[in-house]
Formats: structure tokens, C-alpha cells, sequence
């Protein structure tokens, strides 16, 4: 990989041991991936937030490294484990608490964006297209190549905080040009975000950098956030493309029998003790969604449902909050269903949900079944 005498410089720890860390995590990612050259980037998304996935290895290195590294581009982050507004109403052990602080405190003195979203899309401005960013969060790496016309690769923590530090990241595969090698031509009529979800994960599972996706209408803001979290947990496919190029690509087909598959592997039971709604966390236009469908109804069990903190206040202010709680939504900012201590299996056997990432975390990193039902019917069902 070719790099100027400036970065050369930095790798040989001239310029500091931070940096020469940050460099020597770029060139080996790099040269993992046949990269060129590294290349400014204008923004970097953050994972590596909730303590439950850096455990006490992680907090420590952040604790460590803050006290002399400081971002060098517009830097985001990813949900943490809880909500500091209501962690005591959950029961947390207070040394997950103290940690997960640790950890925030650390990613604010390196001058990061405490947003803890993993929406980073709905809640800032977006770049002109093209622009060159680093996002580590799948589902906002997948967006933002997909519907945003960013560019970046499907970062890990440690390359993403790599790259804001530095203020660049690796020229290789997604940041190039990319060509897809197989088209899935949806076949699944009258798709809701659910089945959106189940294509995204069917997708990753089939794709490789990249998928082309042909048969598909319009999509509404939570059908394509549920394509992207999808994609995100079955594989290293980072991008969808429409429409283009199908004559060149192995054609394979997402019908009603693949669907199925996808569900019979992610739904583990018939009904859920709660009910979790918000993976990837909600935006603005689905909380007013939500707000209009439970008029009048309310939730006959728990509801938890995760957003932004950004948008919790809009909503707050609009009233939609107000009309959640009546409902008996229990509202969450900072956090995520994935990976939160918040549900536990412990006292929860299964969870409903309407999201295929959510399914999957819940699954695999809680421990808890799932019962999988588009949003739509969990309202029917659950309401009265």
C-alpha cells in the first residue's frame, strides 16, 4: 500500500504513539484488503459503545487511549447499554453502570458526538454524494452506501476509530467502484417491513461485497432501515444496488418458500413476554407512525421502544411521546434492543418484534426467544 512520507512517518511512531497505533490498524487493514492508498474521509460512525460488547479489555483501552487521542473528523457513536434517564428502574448491575459511564466519558474527552444511535442517517445532515466516511454500525455502513451515496467499507470498532483519528481510511472494495455478481429478484408480493428485513438478511447471506436487487416498488423509511439491519447480521455484504446490470449476474430468487426459510430460522416462538420495537432504533417519521396506530389502544404488556435521543425530544415536544406512554410504551433513548442488559433472559423468555436484526441479536447474545410479526399486526395483536 502506498503511503506518503507524512503517513510513513506516523507509522514509524514519529508522530506519536497514538497515531503510529491508528496507522499501524489502517495499513493492516489495508493490506487485508488490497488497498491502494488511505483516503480523507469527512465522518466516521463509531461502534464499540455498549460495555456488554467491549467488556472490561475495551473500557480500559478507551480510558487509556482518551487521555491523549483526540478525533480529527466529525466522529458519531453507536447506542450504549441503557438509558441514563430510567437505568434504575431496570435493576443493572452497578458495575455494568460504572463502566458503560467509563466508556462515554472516554468517547466525549476524544471530542466524539455522544448521539448513541445507530441512525446516525435520520439524525445529521447528510454529505454530498460521494463523500468518502467510516462507518463501523452495519446497518448505517449499508445505508449509507446504499440509499445515502456515501462511500465506505463495513468497518470494525478498532478501523473506524482508526479512521477518526486520523481522518482517513483504506482505499479498497466498497470505496471503489463495485459490480455486483448476483441479482436477487424479489418475488414475495404485498411486502411489509418484515419481509423487507428477511430479504436483507437473505441478501447477506448470498452476496458478497455487494448485491443487485431487482422487483422492488418504492420503499418507505422503515422498510429500507429493516433491508439494511438485515443485511447487516448474515454476512459481509455491504451495499444493495437496483436495478442495475442484471443481465450480468447470476439471478437468484426471493419468493415466498425463501422467505419462509428466514423465518422459520429467526422466529423461535408463538408469543413474546415484551414487546420491543425500535432496531435499528426509531426515527422521527415512525414514532409519529406508531403515535397514529395506537390512538385510542393500548399495549396489554411491556413495550420497549428504543430511539434516539435526538428524537425523543422532537417527539416530546410534538406530543407523540406523551401518546406512547398512555399507550404503555416504555421510551428508551441511548440504547438499542440489540445487545442491552435491558431484556434478559433471566426474567424473559421471549420477546415479539418486528425487526430481523433484532430477532437475531436477541437470539444469539440474550438468549431469549423470539416471535416475529410486522408492526402492523403486532398493534392488532397486542392492543386493545
Amino acid at each position: 500500500m502506498e503511503l506518503t512520507k507524512d503517513e510513513e512517518s506516523a507509522l514509524k511512531g514519529e508522530q506519536g504513539e497514538i497515531l503510529q497505533t491508528a496507522y499501524r490498524i489502517l495499513v493492516a487493514t489495508g493490506e487485508a484488503t488490497d488497498a491502494e492508498k488511505l483516503v480523507p474521509i469527512e465522518w466516521a460512525h463509531l461502534s464499540g459503545v455498549n460495555y456488554n460488547t467491549i467488556g472490561d479489555a475495551g473500557e480500559e483501552l478507551l480510558s487509556d487511549i482518551s487521555k491523549n487521542a483526540r478525533v480529527k473528523v466529525k466522529t458519531t457513536l453507536n447506542p450504549m447499554g441503557f438509558d441514563i434517564d430510567n437505568v434504575k428502574n431496570y435493576g443493572l448491575d452497578e458495575n455494568f453502570i460504572s463502566k458503560q459511564l467509563s466508556i462515554r466519558n472516554s468517547y466525549e474527552t476524544m471530542g466524539v458526538i455522544p448521539s448513541f444511535s445507530c441512525i446516525p442517517y435520520e439524525i445529521f445532515d447528510i454529505p454530498k454524494d460521494g463523500t468518502q466516511v467510516a462507518f463501523a454500525e452495519s446497518n448505517a455502513a449499508i445505508h449509507a452506501n446504499s440509499f445515502d451515496n456515501l462511500k465506505t467499507n463495513k468497518e470494525s470498532a478498532f478501523s473506524a476509530l482508526a479512521s477518526a483519528i486520523i481522518g482517513k481510511s483504506p482505499y479498497s472494495s466498497l470505496r471503489k467502484e463495485d459490480s455486483p455478481n448476483i441479482t436477487i429478484r424479489m418475488k414475495v408480493n404485498n411486502p411489509n417491513e418484515l419481509t423487507y428485513g428477511m430479504l436483507g438478511f437473505f441478501a447477506g447471506k448470498v452476496g458478497d461485497t455487494s448485491v443487485n436487487i431487482s422487483g422492488i416498488g418504492e420503499m418507505d423509511k422503515r422498510q429500507t432501515k429493516a433491508m439494511c439491519g438485515g443485511m447487516g447480521t448474515s454476512g459481509t455484504c455491504a451495499k444493495f444496488i437496483f436495478g442495475k446490470g442484471e443481465s450480468d449476474c447470476e439471478k437468484i430468487d426471493f419468493d415466498e418458500k425463501e422467505m419462509q426459510n428466514v423465518h422459520d430460522e429467526l422466529n423461535t416462538a408463538e408469543k413474546g413476554d415484551i414487546i420491543t420495537l425500535g432496531s435499528p432504533q426509531l426515527g422521527l417519521d415512525e414514532i409519529s407512525d406508531l403515535a397514529g396506530k395506537l390512538k385510542g389502544r393500548s399495549f396489554q404488556k411491556r413495550c420497549m421502544v428504543f430511539m434516539p435521543r435526538t428524537v425523543k425530544e422532537q417527539s416530546t415536544k410534538i406530543g407523540y411521546t406523551a401518546e406512547l406512554e398512555r399507550a404503555g410504551c416504555e421510551i428508551l433513548a441511548d440504547c438499542c434492543t440489540c445487545l442491552s442488559p435491558l431484556i434478559s433472559k433471566d426474567s424473559v423468555d421471549a420477546v415479539t418484534t418486528n425487526s430481523i436484526k433484532g430477532a437475531f441479536y436477541l437470539k444469539n447474545s440474550n438468549g431469549v426467544d423470539v416471535n416475529l410479526k410486522p408492526l402492523l399486526q403486532i398493534v392488532e395483536d397486542e392492543t386493545r
